[in-house]
């Protein structure tokens, strides 16, 4: 079947894009490309697909896991290792959700804006 489109990115909501976008170009080793305002951030990732943070103002955050305001989506990252990984996300301010449903294989942490992501376990 023929594609429609190309996936581009995924675009996060949050009060604060400068920080956030420092916070995922640190996970991820991409670089922050020119912006000439706050109100959008992309990240450049050199192999196509990417993040961008989107300022919205009146933001609230998901709940993980939770009914009243669900998570919508999340990302997950690959690691070898999930405890370094975890020292190094809570370093730059991840916070670690408190429900993990499978620690040995993956773990679930919030970013500063309140987004959930994962570590993954690389196999």
């Amino acid at each position: 079947m023929d594609s429609i489109a190309t996936f581009s990115l995924v675009a996060l909501d949050c009060p604060d894009p400068v920080s956030l976008a420092e916070f995922y170009a640190a996970i991820t080793g991409w670089r922050i490309g020119p912006w000439e305002d706050d109100t959008w951030i992309q990240l450049v990732s050199g192999t196509g697909a990417t993040l961008a943070f989107q300022k919205a103002p009146g933001h609230v955050p998901p709940e993980w896991p939770g009914d009243e305001r669900p998570q919508q989506l999340h990302l997950d990252f690959d690691v070898p290792d999930l405890d370094t990984g975890e020292q190094r996300v809570l370093a730059i301010g991840a916070r670690k959700a408190g429900f993990q449903p499978a620690p040995d294989s993956f773990r679930v942490y919030l970013d500063p804006a309140g987004h959930p992501f994962c570590l993954v376990r690389a196999d």
